[in-house]
């Protein structure tokens, strides 16, 4: 590689822009860990998230590689909200040898408390100068996430 690619300033603002990102998501997730009754990990109720804004009947394996986890990862996740009573999974009606995953009404209620409770927890820290700050941000995300969804492989 030459120089160009490891060094500049451009570099270094990437690297403290997405550290940033990472801690901020570190710090917010274990937030949210604190809201969510025992046994629940933000990582299960992600898959929840995911459920909600694209919608139910999803394969296990288009989750996992939404998640970016391994297949096994997944599974482990989904029998945990199966037995909570928070996802079915039921036959697809093309393939009967896979599965499709739906929230369940009782995932749906708990979804919205979740979102309830994660909102009271960061309103007592969140006042509108870091609100306005927020809103103001979320295009600029919105286009760095979609960014770096479509170049998932860095090899490519």
């Amino acid at each position: 590689m030459t120089a160009d690619h490891d060094t500049g300033p451009d570099r270094g603002t990437v690297f403290a822009f997405f550290n940033e990102i990472g801690i901020i998501a570190q710090l917010s997730q274990a937030l949210l860990g604190k809201v969510l009754p025992d046994g629940v990990h933000p990582s299960h109720f992600a898959i929840m998230n995911h459920l909600v804004r694209l919608g139910d009947g999803r394969p296990p394996v288009r989750i996992a590689s939404a998640m970016q986890v391994t297949k096994a990862t997944m599974t482990h996740s989904l029998t945990v909200l199966e037995k909570r009573g928070l996802i079915e999974t039921r036959p697809s009606a093309e393939d009967a040898r896979s599965k499709l995953v739906y929230l369940t009404e009782a995932g749906r209620s708990f979804h919205a408390e979740a979102i309830a409770g994660a909102n009271r927890t960061f309103g007592r820290i969140v006042g509108e100068q870091e609100l306005q700050t927020m809103r103001d941000s979320m295009p600029a995300l919105v286009e760095i996430r979609k960014l770096l969804d479509e170049n998932r492989d860095p090899g490519a």
